[in-house]
């Protein structure tokens, strides 16, 4: 496991925890960017495993069937009946990661805790500048890790994170800032009008854009 970065993923959950203790009760009702998810449900998923042992983990894995979607919903319900203070208290008592998103040296916490960060923040008009050092370590594990999609995405295209000095791939290319970039090739339609070059009607396309 990476401890720099575990605390790149850390350093996420506790800007998250800044933004989450700002929350109006409306808000934390409003639907994300992450399709069927309220802001609580995002929240509730974020730290759905951290409390989990190995053997409660592989047993929500079982339980899901392995299918990610089936494995997220049954995490979701778990924390429903948590008020929104006791769900802001779970992500500040873990703001250093645990559990199963360690995996991959940390990279699953720092991946997810980012994306489903935006996914909050855009849904409520609340930009931040995403520090680029977490974007330029997501971006490579992104792009390849099936959980999220990117890699059939984004097959066949180059990536170019016009803000970071990044590129990846080969073909018709796909420009724009690094987290809309991410977003993007994570399925969020909302951030194509951000993107361009000829591969940006393609990840439309492949959206249903």
């Amino acid at each position: 496991m990476s401890e720099q970065v575990l605390d790149l993923a850390q350093r996420e959950r506790e800007d998250l925890v800044t933004l989450l203790a700002t929350l109006s009760p409306e808000q934390w009702l409003a639907p994300s960017l992450c399709t069927g998810w309220r802001v609580r449900d995002v929240v509730g998923h974020l730290i759905g495993f951290d409390e989990l042992s190995f053997r409660q983990t592989a047993a929500r894995f079982a339980r899901g069937r392995f299918i990610v979607s089936r494995i997220n919903d049954i995490g979701v319900a778990a924390l429903a009946d948590r008020s929104t203070d006791e769900l802001v208290d779970i992500v500040r008592r873990h703001t250093r990661p645990r559990g199963w998103t360690t995996s991959f040296g940390g990279l699953i916490a720092l991946t997810d805790g980012l994306i489903h960060h935006q996914d909050i923040r855009r849904a409520l008009d609340l930009p931040r500048q995403v520090p680029a050092e977490r974007l330029v370590r997501i971006l490579p594990f992104a792009r390849i890790a099936p959980p999220v999609g990117a890699l059939w995405r984004a097959r066949g295209l180059r990536l170019v994170a016009t803000d970071l000095g990044w590129a990846a791939g080969r073909g018709p290319e796909l420009r724009g800032p690094g987290e809309a970039l991410l977003l993007g090739i994570t399925g969020r339609g909302a951030v194509l009008d951000e993107l361009d070059g000829p591969g940006a009607r393609i990840l439309g396309n492949r959206m249903g854009g």
